[in-house]
């Protein structure tokens, strides 16, 4: 059943836990992720780039949920733009049938973010559509920024919370100190805890872990043994989502380690059978061993059985 945004995140958001949302850009993935829901009863929040949009087309994308919605009417589903760049992006994406958008005007300076997002927000909640925003930015693995930098880019708890008040947006993405990618850390892993049990107290809303893939060993494995190359990669570890789920995290966005399962799987199948053309059985099994990897970040992020 296609529903907003926000009707999953307020559960999660009062019950405590997290739900994913995971990133599509054809019918293999999408299907995998609602296979997954199946298994583990987990409400899923389904979301398109605007990359993907333009891959895909943006009927096409929206066909797709709308059709697995209806195949599927036990599970909740929102449909969700993703880091959509501008006002017109995000109201593009509503008249599609979105019933979630994230407009990032986290590039901007604070006014001018807050001034962008409450004008999706008057829009989107006109339609009963969600709306998700950033404040802070996420850092790249090369980033070398002393300790008042980092503060700066961080998100600050008291411009969170005037935010909030002032956009009446439903969701915020804060920068606690992740990164989009497979390549997060030159060191240890570090997230700013602290800073998101503030923001969290400050806003008493649903937050955001953007830049939050994991990389498992698994995964790691066997994208590795089909001849992949992840350069010494570095995910955010289970324990630490389960950390920022306690500290008030309730969406936690999941795409790259998707993808490096779906390609670790066919890569494998070509290695071991150079003559094999058939898409199906390259798709198929892809889609099952990605399937794996989101009913196991289900059980990790508390969603399971939550429907």
């Amino acid at each position: 059943m296609l529903v907003s945004g926000t009707e999953i995140l307020q559960k999660a958001h009062k019950e405590g836990y997290g739900v994913g949302a995971f990133n599509f850009v054809n019918f293999e993935m999408l299907n995998a992720i609602f296979q997954a829901a199946l298994q583990k009863h987990s409400p899923l929040i389904v979301q398109a780039s605007e990359g993907a949009i333009k891959y895909m087309g943006i009927e096409m994308a929206v066909g797709l949920v709308k059709t697995l919605a209806q195949k599927y009417p036990e599970v909740p589903v929102a449909l969700h733009l993703d880091h959509g760049t501008s006002y017109e992006s995000c109201i593009k994406a509503i008249r599609a049938g979105f019933t979630s958008v994230m407009i990032d005007a986290s590039h901007h300076h604070f006014e001018e973010n807050l001034k962008e997002t409450k004008r999706v927000v008057e829009v989107a909640h006109a339609c009963g559509v969600g709306v998700e925003a950033e404040l802070g930015r996420l850092m790249g693995i090369e980033d070398n920024i002393s300790v008042d930098e980092k503060d700066a880019a961080l998100v600050n708890p008291k411009e969170a919370e005037e935010f909030v008040k002032e956009t009446k947006v439903d969701y915020l993405a804060p920068a606690i100190g992740t990164s989009h990618g497979a390549f997060k850390f030159k060191g240890e892993p570090k997230l700013d805890f602290e800073r998101l049990v503030q923001v969290k107290k400050c806003t008493n809303i649903p937050l955001v872990l953007h830049g939050a893939s994991a990389i498992p060993d698994t995964v790691r494995q066997a994208f590795l043994s089909s001849g992949g190359d992840l350069k010494g990669s570095k995910g955010v570890p289970f324990s630490f989502l389960q950390e920022a789920i306690k500290g008030g995290i309730n969406k936690v966005n999941t795409d790259t380690d998707l993808r490096i399962a779906f390609i670790a799987e066919v890569r494998r199948i070509a290695n071991e059978n150079n003559s094999e053309f058939d898409l199906r059985k390259f798709f198929s099994p892809a889609s099952l061993a990605m399937s794996k990897v989101i009913a196991q970040r289900m059980e990790i992020l508390g969603s399971a059985d939550k429907y």
